[in-house]
């Protein structure tokens, strides 16, 4: 193993090298990589969080679509029972049409006549749909019902959303934006990111408004007023309009937008704002048809369900050109003539969810989260090489090198790298090293237990590999399990903590053994000095953790109570994501941020609950309204309300608004994800061990879960998305240390057959015990680094993880250890007959 050969090692080399190479064209500018490879030009995607930016998530308004197919529908049904001479009266209610017939003989007359309309949905360009959306059924007393299926409704949507996707692609594409993200989520879902937009309000007026186009006839000779009194003619509606009034028009709709091939901003004579528009050669020979034959008759531009215009045709207009004014500014000129020429939204898009990071917090995000990442790299290169001399340099640069993978695949996968991805870099940073710990300590015992300098490394990293192994992919099923019912943010934490697992075994192993194979065969060494602090410490104590159980017990079973008695009486301060609501960094524009007089102000907009603290700097003041009734839409009002009234004073640096919809599901997602992490890594332990073990584990992380969580309500950090993100972390943390613990008791319950287990498991402890706070001490460091410099975004995030390295270790030692004790796990001696007999250790040593 300790020979490579010269392909394998130019292998490993050819991939650090290509590594590093990768990372470079993120600190250059595009100029000077223009003539690279095309591999070597890949850079890092930035989050919204990093770069500034906005998010929305568009949910189709279901309501709406049903409504509106019904209107379609009754048109319809109208118009085929009078052309059959079929009396009748119809009703909506709910999803379903009732027909009433004036002779209810004519049921079945009525009834066939109206087949045409059991329609079906789903189909493409090559077959019929094959989705019943309607069904038509004759009652007991001879009404006729037309009910909406929910497939059909299901299948309606799906087709929207995709029709949607295309119309907001070609919106935000006309605006000049760059790299924008807009992709299809679930069912009824549309996710738009689009980095450096950072106006929300804009962007939600270009991508929600469904800026449906439409022209029809006003009514003659009857005022709004006079219809209300007497009865709305057969056929018409009224419609307010965009001043504040109402018009009575035509239902029908005499040409549609979707005619249009044209539409810019320009001025009228009279130099205000207007919208010019041509229509196609069909759409302008009936724009020339209806005006010709409607001359002195008022003609409605309706937008979206509002009249923009009602001027009187003064003569036809054959040309297919015209405008639409209607007290516009520049902006909103331009806008509506972006959204005409992108064409309208098949259905209308609520927004239930909104995110917007300023330009100027992105960029104190990076420098923030490139402080720590140095700060906490520099910390465990100086604490390795103290702890393992020269083999200490050798895991340094192989952590280099493990960090340059990271970013490499991060670039080649056009990952996007967030702020707790970052985190998790830097996280990945403190744990890369354990693999080099476990390796180096494995070394040291087989050099001690008497064997010769090559076969202890050769033993070392053989035995160490399996560790590693069961050890990091507890890792990975909690980070897939954070990518999977995670969002935003906390996917990005999720990759990067992923890769970071696997670019550490890949480093930990085979560059590092590569580094430790070409050096021995320089030095040819006949004794080993792994680790420097085996001069001044015991690396392998002789402490009777088994001895202090029952009162280790005893303080694990009082600090659960009275940590689920904290969370019971005092409760989780729950983020906007779990209550939903908004929040909104602000910071003054001069001097400090006067907290109660904001606090006065937002109190006197009437919006109930609402929360100013200071954030980080005295400048920076954090914002949290509670959730509004009436819906997403209020919500939205009441931030919108928020920023406006306080402009004159802050910079709004960063928004989120998180409707009751979003937020329910994001809660129960939360809570799925803990249990399903907590699940699969118990099978996993299960399947690799025994099922005593993953008893042991599954008490272990239920009492991690429980002290994290404790923590929040004890200091009353928000308990947000990112809350669940740390939590999961220290179950695959705490599982980390717990596996290396359970590996070693297996593996000396194989070697040493009649060692009583409390024996067997206290050998164990100790054995590991070095490793245990080396890998606790180096994540400790990178964590603090995060949680002194990583600013204040995430800081509940990085003092929760760093609060469960310790909350883990404990358990690992003091939970699962010895709960194996009462679980029926026994020696071979007490399975075997026969006396039981002293034996020694592998290093000689009676036990």
């Amino acid at each position: 193993m300790m020979k490579f050969s010269p392909i394998r090692s130019a292998i490993i080399i050819f991939v650090a090298v290509l590594s590093l190479l990768m990372v470079i064209p993120n600190f250059l500018d595009e100029e000077t990589v223009a003539g690279w490879p095309d591999i070597l030009k890949e850079r890092i995607v930035l989050g919204l969080d990093l770069q500034g930016g906005s998010h929305l998530l568009l949910q189709v308004n279901r309501g709406e679509i049903v409504e509106n197919r019904l209107s379609e529908i009754r048109r319809e049904a109208r118009a085929i029972l009078i052309e059959a001479g079929i009396g009748s009266v119809i009703t909506t209610q709910d999803e379903t049409l009732n027909i009433a017939l004036t002779d209810p003989s004519q049921a079945a007359a009525a009834r066939e006549a109206l087949v045409p309309l059991e329609t079906t949905i789903g189909g493409n360009a090559f077959s019929a749909g094959t989705t019943p959306e309607t069904e038509i059924t004759v009652t007991p007393d001879s009404r006729i019902e037309i009910a909406l299926t929910e497939e059909g409704i299901a299948s309606r949507m799906s087709s929207l959303v995709t029709q949607s996707v295309e119309v907001i692609r070609s919106r935000i594409d006309e605006v000049g934006t760059t790299e924008p993200v807009i992709a299809r989520q679930g069912d009824d879902r549309i996710l738009v990111q689009v980095p450096g937009f950072d106006d929300s309000e804009r962007l939600k007026d270009l991508i929600s408004q469904t800026a449906r186009l439409t022209f029809h006839l006003v009514y003659p000779n009857m005022t709004v007023a006079q219809a209300r009194q007497q009865g709305l003619p057969a056929g018409t509606e009224i419609v307010p309009t965009r001043e504040g009034g109402e018009e009575l028009i035509y239902e029908d709709v005499a040409l549609g937008g979707e005619q249009l091939v044209d539409a810019q901003p320009s001025f009228d004579q009279s130099n205000r704002p207007v919208v010019s528009f041509r229509f196609n050669t069909q759409g302008a020979i009936t724009f020339g048809e209806i005006t010709s034959d409607n001359v002195n008759r008022r003609f409605a531009i309706v937008l979206d369900g509002e009249v923009i215009t009602a001027p009187v045709i003064q003569q036809p207009i054959t040309g297919g050109q015209g405008q639409i004014s209607g007290n516009f500014t520049s902006e909103s000129a331009s806008d509506l003539a972006v959204l005409l020429r992108a064409g309208a939204l098949p259905a209308t898009l609520d927004v239930i969810e909104e995110r917007t990071v300023g330009p100027s917090l992105g960029a104190d995000s990076i420098s923030a989260g490139v402080t720590a990442g140095l700060i906490g790299t520099l910390g465990v290169v100086i604490f390795m090489f103290a702890a393992y001399g020269l083999f200490g340099l050798f895991a340094n640069v192989a952590l280099v090198i493990n960090v340059g993978m990271i970013l490499a695949a991060l670039s080649t996968l056009g990952a996007t790298l967030t702020l707790p991805g970052i985190a998790g870099i830097v996280l990945t940073i403190g744990m890369a090293v354990d693999s080099n710990v476990l390796i180096f300590e494995r070394i040291r015992e087989e050099f001690a237990a008497g064997r010769g300098a090559y076969q202890s490394i050769e033993t070392g990293f053989k035995r160490a590999m399996t560790t590693i192994v069961d050890a990091n992919v507890t890792t990975l099923i909690a980070a897939a399990v954070l990518f999977f019912l995670g969002s935003g943010p906390v996917q990005g934490f999720a990759v990067t903590l992923a890769i970071g697992v696997l670019t550490t075994m890949f480093t930990a192993y085979l560059v590092t053994q590569l580094f430790v194979g070409y050096w021995f065969s320089w030095k040819r060494p006949k004794s080993l000095k792994i680790n420097v602090l085996e001069r001044f410490l015991p690396l392998e104590p002789k402490i009777p953790f088994m001895a202090w159980r029952k009162i280790g017990f005893a303080f694990t079973l009082v600090l659960i109570l009275a940590t689920v008695g904290l969370e019971a009486t005092r409760g989780l301060n729950l983020g906007i994501d779990f209550t939903g609501g908004s929040a909104i960094e602000l910071q003054a524009k001069e001097g400090e941020a006067d907290i109660g007089a904001l606090r006065a102000k937002l109190n006197a907009l009437g919006l109930g609950e609402v929360q100013v603290q200071e954030f980080g700097a005295p400048q920076d003041v954090l914002v949290r309204i509670g959730a509004q009734e009436g819906g997403d839409t209020a919500q939205q009002e009441a931030m919108s309300l928020v920023a406006d009234s306080v402009l004159a004073d802050y910079d709004v640096r960063r928004t989120e608004v998180v409707g009751p919809t979003v937020s329910g599901e994001l809660a129960f997602n939360g809570i799925v994800g803990i249990l399903v992490a907590m699940i699969g890594i118990v099978i996993y332990v299960w399947l690799r061990f025994e099922w005593q073990f993953s008893v042991g584990a599954i008490l272990a992380l239920a009492h991690d879960v429980i002290l994290t969580v404790g923590l929040f309500a004890l200091l009353q950090l928000e308990f947000n998305l990112s809350s669940i993100a740390a939590v999961l972390t220290v179950i695959g943390y705490s599982l980390n240390d717990t596996v290396v613990i359970y590996d070693r008791i297996r593996e000396n319950l194989t070697k040493y057959k009649r060692i009583p287990l409390a024996d067997i498991i206290n050998m164990s402890l100790n054995q590991t015990l070095a490793r245990t706070i080396l890998t606790g001490g180096t994540t400790a460091l990178a964590l603090l680094a995060l949680v002194f410099f990583g600013g204040e975004v995430i800081r509940s995030f990085t003092v929760a993880m760093a609060w469960g390295v310790l909350v883990g270790t404990y358990s690992s030692i003091f939970v699962s250890a010895p709960i194996l004790l009462y679980l029926g796990v026994k020696t071979r001696s007490e399975t075997e007959a026969g006396p039981t007999k002293p034996e020694k250790r592998a290093d000689g040593a009676a036990v």
